[in-house]
Order: C-alpha cells, then structure tokens, then sequence
C-alpha cells in the first residue's frame, strides 16, 4: 500500500491563534494515524517562492489522508487556522517503487 503526505506551505500571521490551530487538530491527526515528518523546522528556499513554514505529514494511504482532511474534527480545527495563518496545501501520493 503506498502512503500518502499532506504538503503544506504556511504563512503564519497570529501565533497566538496558530497554536490553538495546533492543540485542535491533534485529535483528528491522532485519530487518522497521522505522523508529522516536517513540522515548520529551518528552511532554505532555493528555488521559487514557498511561504516560511512547511508542514509534512504521513499517512497510511491517500484514502486516510483525504478522510482526515475531510473529518469533521479537521475541519473545526481548520477554522480555527483560516483566520490566524495562509496556507498552500497537497495531498500527495506517495512513490512506491516495486523491483
């Protein structure tokens, strides 16, 4: 089965309500066996334009991944996140390369 990833690119403009964002959404990520493999750590762009803080995260499959961006849990955590940041985001297919 091959695994799916949230990309996100995120501009945050209030951290303050950013971080309620961030204690929201956990339910819905424990809940969908989510695991963040970039977390907004140090960046260097060296082509294009991304917004400062990039976001990965792993998922069993792109159905999962979907089914938690679509959850209800997600979403009232989203809401939370729309007024306090900008954010580019992909759900992505991962590479399964079979020999």
């Amino acid at each position: 089965m091959t695994k799916a990833y949230w990309v996100g690119h995120v501009q945050v403009d209030d951290p303050a309500a950013y971080e309620a964002y961030r204690r929201a959404n956990a339910e819905a990520f424990r809940q969908f066996g989510a695991r963040f493999l970039v977390r907004g750590g140090a960046q260097t762009v060296v082509e294009g334009n991304l917004r400062p803080r990039c976001v990965v995260i792993e998922f069993r499959d792109l159905a999962t991944a979907r089914a938690c961006y679509d959850s209800p849990e997600y979403q009232a955590a989203k809401a939370l996140r729309d007024p306090a940041a900008v954010a580019d985001i992909a759900i992505v297919e991962g590479w399964d390369e079979q020999p």
